[in-house]
């Protein structure tokens, strides 16, 4: 196969990182964009150069206005899209945000309308199906201290 053959078939994803942080209810934190319908976590795309862990702290920088330590990769989700193509998403430990860390949250204005710990009870009515199920796995694995690698939000073991 010639160079040229080669380097288009190979994968060129788009890749983004985002947070999961927890309150002392276990609840997860979401974001609320203000150019979509549904929640989020805290996070956002890699820039060119840039490491996932680096663009995780940014990117919850930019969004919230904190710089909490970051903690472990909690999941991979390979998660392609016919309209935008290969994604890859990872999700890491964000902790445990006590009271006074939560109140000195600043959203940015022009991307987030709000932040609130939400139950995980609730995740498939806040979120994208696929992002429900990453959610969960990345509270399973904060609970169990193992990452997870995912496709489309669910572990390849189980489709």
């Amino acid at each position: 196969m010639a160079e040229n053959e080669q380097e288009q078939r190979m994968a060129t994803p788009r890749m983004a990182a985002g947070a999961l942080f927890f309150d002392d209810q276990d609840q997860v934190l979401l974001v609320k964009p203000s150019y979509k319908p549904k929640w989020e976590i805290p996070g956002g795309y890699i820039e060119r150069g840039e490491s996932p862990l680096t663009a995780c702290r940014r990117e919850v920088e930019e969004e919230l206005g904190i710089t909490p330590p970051i903690g472990p990769l909690l999941v991979v989700d390979w998660a392609p899209s016919e309209a935008e193509g290969d994604k890859v998403l990872y999700v890491f430990d964000g902790g445990r945000l006590c009271p006074g860390e939560f109140t000195k949250i600043k959203l940015a204005p022009e991307e987030l309308l709000a932040a609130e710990f939400h139950s995980a009870d609730w995740l498939d009515e806040l979120l994208i199906p696929r992002l429900a199920r990453r959610v969960r796995a990345a509270i399973t694995a904060h609970t169990q201290g193992r990452p997870q690698y995912l496709e489309h939000g669910a572990s390849p073991a189980n489709s």
